[in-house]
């Protein structure tokens, strides 16, 4: 049979692109070597939310006094956790595949190999039942995974258990009681806040001079302030250079420290798949160790698309859904182009962080002439009602020559469910005046952007 659509990975790019091209009427085949879903729903994004929520639920718990709800013999039941966890990402998995069987998907388990490049289109073989299959077109969403750095002892400890990256460590069913985080960004402060929050001593040893990499300045410096309120341990700056079966060894100024832990997640970021499953046999061009593609997601190699963490673009699920559409629609012949300037990052800790659009240092990078705010959340009435000594801010950027919101950076709860509506307006490039024009509900959070603007 040849396919319309050959589809190399089944993450959020993948399964998304193969749902839209076989609804449009394509004759789709997905191949996926581990779970539909990708890292984002079995080892990602899905489950370190449901655990993070059940972290926030027992915060709730301990520091409901505040609220005039005084809890005793709180117990919390991580196994339980985790379990509870399992049954979610079980659940959305089924979804996804059902969503593919409706719309006429085949799905085949196993690692795909690209052969070659035909007139009939493309050779994939899937090792696992040594199939060929043919295909006019081929999508790559092969995803991305977790950088492992040559540092003494790391291997030997992954072997051991003692080392952990975000796959392993959501699946521990206990509590350490000392945890060593490495790597500052955001798998790794989710990690770190879940862990502090239900009784680990958290250390995170960070190689920059702040936390969560290239969040706004002011938001980073407030998140940290945060974490260390609640007895998280930050060491900035600090480089990594060994590591025992009890130990993490580091350099900062200078000189030699030492952490004990009992268990360590490695999350010093993530780097495209792109060797294993032969584009050296067809040629694709390759950028920094990522697929490279145009605003339309296709490579040098005509009717070879690249979607999601591969191209390394934006590494994140939401970005991949996108340009999993813009791939699809510019094979079925509908014109379409990626943007980037509009997508939102939310950091899913308590408090939450959310951000969109251009920094302060990006802006100034860029030559923008922009006016900036800040204003405390405790401007708006919903968030005082809701969280005690909340001392959130939102800061918001906008370009003086066109008077357009090009940035906001907010951190404090529900940041996340607020961004959406932020991300509209810079992406419709709305004037501040039409903004202004807008009727927000009241109470809400998000009143706080109005607030702002008028400020």
């Amino acid at each position: 049979m040849l396919y319309d659509l050959i589809v190399i990975g089944g993450g959020p790019a993948g399964y998304l692109a193969a749902e839209r091209a076989g609804h449009a009427g394509l004759n789709v085949l997905l191949i996926e070597k581990n779970k539909v879903g990708g890292v984002c729903l079995n080892e990602g994004c899905i489950p370190s939310k449901t655990l993070l929520h059940s972290a926030k639920v027992l915060d709730y718990a301990k520091y409901g006094g505040k609220y005039g709800v005084k809890c005793d013999a709180i117990e919390y039941n991580h196994k339980f956790v985790v379990a509870r966890k399992n049954k979610v990402v079980n659940t959305l998995v089924s979804g996804i595949k059902m969503k593919l069987r409706m719309n006429k998907v085949t799905l085949v388990d196993g690692q795909a190999m690209i052969l070659e490049r035909t007139l009939e289109g493309f050779k994939v073989q899937v090792q696992v039942q040594k199939e060929i299959y043919v295909g006019k077109r081929m999508l790559i969403a092969t995803g991305s995974t977790s950088i492992i750095p040559p540092i003494p002892g790391v291997e030997a400890g992954m072997k051991k258990g003692f080392v952990l990256t975000n796959k392993e460590i959501l699946d521990l069913e206990i509590i350490p009681k000392k945890l060593v985080v490495i790597g500052g960004g955001v798998i790794g402060l989710e990690m770190a806040s879940y862990y502090n929050s239900i009784g680990s001593q958290v250390t995170v040893i960070e190689m920059l001079s702040k936390i969560a990499g290239g969040t706004d300045h002011d938001i980073s410096k407030l998140l940290m302030k945060h974490y260390e309120k609640k007895g998280i341990e930050f060491k900035l700056e600090s480089k990594v250079t060994r590591l025992t079966d009890t130990q993490v060894i580091y350099e900062a100024n200078g000189s030699e420290y030492q952490v004990d832990c009992d268990k360590v997640l490695m999350s010093i970021g993530r780097r495209p798949v792109t060797t294993g499953y032969g584009l050296e046999n067809i040629g694709v061009e390759l950028d920094r160790g990522a697929i490279k593609v145009d605003e339309q997601g296709r490579t040098n190699v005509v009717n070879v698309y690249a979607a999601g963490d591969v191209n390394g673009k934006s590494m994140l699920a939401h970005t991949a859904y996108r340009e999993a559409e813009v791939c699809v629609n510019n094979i079925l012949g509908k014109k379409d182009v990626m943007r980037y300037h509009a997508i939102p990052n939310v950091i899913y800790t308590n408090p939450e962080v959310a951000t969109v659009g251009e920094t302060e240092e990006t802006a100034k990078e860029k030559g923008i002439n922009y006016t900036v705010t800040t204003l405390k959340m405790n401007y708006s009435g919903r968030y005082m009602a809701e969280n005690e000594d909340g001392d959130g801010i939102c800061k918001v950027l906008i370009d003086k020559k066109y008077n357009r919101l090009i940035g906001v950076h907010m951190i404090g709860n529900p940041s996340s469910e607020i961004i959406f509506g932020v991300s509209l307006m810079i992406e419709t490039e709305m004037k501040i005046d039409d903004i202004k024009e807008l009727v927000f509900p009241h109470p809400t959070v998000s009143e706080i952007l109005r607030e702002n603007i008028f400020s």
